[in-house]
C-alpha cells in the first residue's frame, strides 16, 4: 500500500502540470491533497480511510462512528451532506479528532525514504520529515537543485516580461484552508535549513502560516514555569508520560509528545524535559498514578514548572546574570552508631555540571532521619576531602573509610527574594511562580516496584451459547505499534458474557484461552483465535489481573483522578507503573545498536542499578540529548529499561560499574532494552 517515487524526475520539467514536490513527505502532490508514502507493512483496515484506501492522514471521527483523512472529509462534503460509508446526514463541523491512541498508531507505521535510489532507510511516519530534513542525502541533494533552479528562474523571469510562473516550488503553491480554519501557505512546509535541526524531528509541527511568533525554547539546567492554554479544558495534553517514586526515575519525565495534542502545539515542551509542578500540587517526587491524575485534571489553563537539563558539554554555570539563586552553604555532621552502618544516601554525577549530587535519601537511613539533607544538595566536600570535582564512588570511598562521624559540606540553592519571579519562557506575563517553593508536597520516599504492583493469576470457565460474543476490547500484541505487549482487556462492554460473569476486568492481560497460548501472537493473530475460540460453548480463560497499589491520600483536597474509569471506554490505556510490574516471562527485550564516529557522548543519561537498601533496581534511560547518536537513532527512548549491554546483563550491577563500560566503548554499541509506552495523559 502506498505510492512509490523514482527520485521524483518530473520535478525537473517547467510544465505547470505537473504536481510539486512536497518536502514534508517528499512526494509530488498538491496542497489540498493528502502527504504520499511508501508503507512497508499491510495496514490494519481499521487505519484505513475509506475514501481514499490510504492510511489515515489527521483522522476525523464522524457522530456515525466512522474515521477518514480529515482532507478527504472536507473535500467530499464540499459536494455531498452525507457519510460516505453510512450515508447519514453529516456536517464538517460536527467531526472531532481522533484519539490520541488513534494517531499513535499512525505515527508509527513503517515507512520507507522516496529517495529510494540513494537512501535505503526505513523509520516510522511520524520521523520521516526530519529524516527528509536532517539526514537524508537522496533530499539533500534535491534541495540543492531546487534552489539553484528557483535561483536561475527568478534571474530569467526578470530578465523577461513575458515569463510565466512555475508552480513546481513551494513558494508558488496556492494557500487553502484547513478544518481548524486557518490558512495553508507555503510556510507550512519546512525550509531545508542546513543547520542541524533543534526540535526532535518525530515531534515537529508544521504550524500552517501562523503569524504569530514562535514560542521561545525552555533554558537548560533552569526551573522554569511555562503556561498552557486550551479551549477545552477536558482536551487531552498530548504526552505520555513515565517515572515517579516507585522508580529510580524518581521524577515525572516526557516520554512522548504527540502531534496535533496542546503541548505539540505550544512547542515549548519536549520528550525528557521533567514536570515538577502542576498548578499548585508539587509533583517532583510523588507517585506516577498520582502525577497522572494530577495532570489530567481538567482545566483551561495549566501552569506547568519544568526542568530541562542542561545538554552534554555546556558550560557549568552559564546561567545568565541574575536567573540562578545564590547558593547556601551549611555543615552537617552525622554520627554512627558504628563503622559499618550505613548513611542511606543516594549519590549521583550529573550532565550539566561537575561534583556529587544528592538524588535521593534511603526511607528510614541515618540521613533521613537526621533531616537536614535533601534531593539536590551538592556534596562540597567530605571530612575535609574537596569534592567539587568528585565523583560518586570517591564520595562512597571516603564515608567508608570516615569511621563513625561523618562531616559534610552541602550547597543549596538559596529560595529566591520576596518579590523575586521565576523566568517565564516564551512570554511576557508579570504573574510570579516561586518554583522552588513546591507546595502540596507529597512523600518523598522511594519505594520498589514491586511494593507497588500486585499480579494475580486467575483461570475462568464461562458458559455461553454458540453464537454469543465474549464481550470485551482488546488491544496490544507482538509487533503492535505501541510496542511489544501482551494482549490485554480495554473494556468489557454491558450486557455480553464476561460483563455478567464479573471476573474479567480492564486492564486484564490474556495469556491464554481454550489452552492456546496468546503471549506470543500479534493482535490480528490474537483477535482471530479470540473469535475462533468464543464459539465453542464454554470458553477457559487463563489471565493474569495486574493492580496497582496507590498510596494514602494525604488530605481532602487531594485530587481525583480524571483518567477515564469508565469500563467501557475501549480508549483506555493501562498506566505505565502497571507494564513495569509484570512478571519476567511477559517482557520483550530488543536489541538497538548505537554507532558513533568520534568519541563523544553516546547522548543519554541513565539512573539506577544496585542499592543496598532497595536490592536491584532497573536501569533507566532519564534523558536523551539533542544532536547525539541516541537522539539521531530515534528508537531509545525516555523510561525505556537498560537490561543488558553488548550482552552481557545488567542485573545486579552497580551505577558505578554500568557508566564506566558505556563510556569504554568506542565505535558501536548493543544495548538490550524493554520499552514500555508511557501513561497518556
Amino acid at each position: 500500500m502506498g505510492t512509490t517515487s523514482d527520485e521524483m524526475g518530473s520535478v525537473e520539467q517547467t510544465s505547470s502540470s505537473f504536481n510539486p514536490l512536497c518536502f514534508e513527505c517528499g512526494q509530488q502532490h498538491w496542497t489540498r491533497e493528502n502527504h504520499l508514502y511508501n508503507y512497508q507493512d499491510e495496514v490494519d483496515d481499521d487505519l484505513v480511510c475509506h475514501i481514499c484506501l490510504q492510511p489515515l492522514l489527521q483522522p476525523l471521527d464522524t457522530p456515525c462512528g466512522h474515521t477518514f483523512c480529515c482532507k478527504c472529509l472536507r473535500n467530499f462534503l464540499q459536494e455531498k451532506d452525507f457519510c460516505p460509508l453510512d450515508r447519514k446526514r453529516l456536517h464538517f463541523k460536527s467531526c472531532k479528532k481522533s484519539s490520541i491512541l488513534v494517531h499513535k498508531l499512525l505515527d508509527k507505521l513503517l515507512v520507507s525514504c522516496p529517495f529510494s535510489s540513494v537512501c535505503h532507510d526505513v523509520m516510522q511516519r511520524c520521523d520521516l520529515e526530519g529524516h527528509l530534513k536532517n539526514r537524508c542525502p537522496g533530499a539533500s541533494h534535491r534541495r540543492a537543485a531546487l534552489e539553484k533552479r528557483k535561483t536561475s528562474k527568478t534571474q530569467m523571469e526578470i530578465e523577461n516580461e513575458n515569463g510565466t510562473t512555475v508552480i513546481d516550488l513551494p513558494a508558488a503553491l496556492s494557500p487553502e484552508t484547513d478544518c481548524s480554519g486557518r490558512t495553508l501557505t507555503s510556510a507550512s512546509l519546512p525550509s531545508w535549513t542546513e543547520e542541524p535541526g533543534l526540535d526532535n524531528p518525530a515531534f515537529e509541527e508544521s504550524l500552517a502560516g501562523d503569524t504569530t511568533p514562535q514560542p521561545l525554547s525552555l533554558p537548560e539546567g533552569e526551573i522554569t514555569t511555562i503556561e498552557i492554554h486550551r479551549s477545552n479544558p477536558f482536551i487531552r495534553l498530548g504526552i505520555s508520560i513515565v517515572g515517579g517514586n516507585e522508580t529510580p526515575l524518581i521524577n515525572i519525565v516526557i516520554q512522548e509528545v504527540y502531534r496535533d495534542g496542546v503541548i505539540a502545539k505550544d512547542g515549548r515542551l519536549l520528550a525528557g524535559d521533567q514536570i515538577l509542578q502542576v498548578n499548585n500540587y508539587n509533583i517532583s517526587s510523588v507517585s506516577h498514578n498520582y502525577a497522572r491524575a494530577v495532570l489530567s485534571q481538567p482545566c483551561s489553563t495549566l501552569q506547568l514548572t519544568v526542568l530541562r537539563e542542561r545538554r552534554f558539554g555546556s558550560r557549568a554555570h552559564g546561567h545568565p546574570e541574575g536567573s540562578s539563586p545564590r547558593e547556601e552553604v551549611f555543615p552537617v555532621v552525622l554520627h554512627k552508631r558504628d563503622s559499618a552502618e550505613q548513611l542511606g544516601i543516594k549519590l549521583v554525577r550529573r550532565t550539566d555540571e561537575p561534583g556529587v549530587f544528592i538524588l535521593d535519601l534511603l526511607e528510614g537511613g541515618l540521613a533521613a532521619q537526621d533531616g537536614r539533607l535533601s534531593s539536590n544538595d551538592r556534596v562540597l566536600a567530605i571530612n575535609g576531602h574537596d569534592l567539587k570535582h568528585g565523583t560518586p564512588e570517591l564520595a562512597a570511598q571516603i564515608i567508608q573509610a570516615s569511621g563513625e562521624r561523618v562531616s559534610l559540606t552541602i550547597a543549596r540553592p538559596g529560595k529566591p527574594q520576596p518579590g523575586s519571579t521565576v523566568r517565564e519562557a516564551g512570554t511576557q506575563s508579570s504573574s510570579q511562580h516561586h518554583a522552588q517553593t513546591l507546595p502540596y508536597s507529597r512523600p518523598s520516599s522511594h519505594k520498589d516496584i514491586a511494593q507497588c504492583v500486585t499480579c494475580q493469576e486467575k483461570h475462568i470457565t464461562i458458559k455461553k451459547e454458540p453464537h454469543e460474543s465474549l464481550g470485551m476490547t482488546v488491544a496490544g500484541g507482538r509487533g503492535s505499534k505501541s510496542g511489544e505487549l501482551p494482549i490485554f482487556v480495554t473494556s468489557v462492554p454491558p450486557h455480553g458474557c464476561l460483563a455478567r460473569d464479573g471476573r474479567i476486568k480492564r486492564g486484564d492481560i490474556l495469556l491464554n484461552i481454550n489452552g492456546i497460548d496468546l503471549t506470543n501472537l500479534s493482535h490480528s493473530e490474537a483477535v482471530a483465535m479470540l473469535k475462533a475460540s468464543a464459539t465453542s460453548p464454554t470458553v477457559a480463560l487463563k489471565a493474569l489481573e495486574v493492580q496497582v497499589v496507590e498510596e494514602a491520600t494525604q488530605g481532602p483536597d487531594e485530587p481525583l483522578s480524571a483518567v477515564s474509569e469508565n469500563e467501557y471506554d475501549a480508549s483506555w490505556s493501562p498506566s505505565w507503573v502497571m507494564w513495569l510490574g509484570l512478571p519476567s516471562a511477559l517482557h520483550s527485550c530488543h536489541d538497538i545498536v548505537l554507532r558513533r564516529s568520534y568519541l563523544g557522548s553516546w547522548g543519554f543519561s541513565i539512573v539506577g542499578g544496585y542499592e543496598e537498601n532497595h536490592t536491584n533496581q532497573p536501569f533507566f534511560i532519564k534523558t536523551i540529548v539533542l544532536g547525539t547518536p541516541a537522539y539521531y537513532d530515534g528508537r531509545l527512548k525516555c523510561g525505556d529499561m537498560i537490561v543488558a549491554v553488548n550482552g552481557l546483563s545488567t542485573v545486579g550491577m552497580s551505577h558505578s560499574a554500568l557508566v564506566p563500560m558505556l563510556k569504554e566503548q568506542r565505535n558501536k554499541v548493543t544495548l538490550t532494552v524493554i520499552c514500555w509506552p508511557g501513561s497518556l495523559v
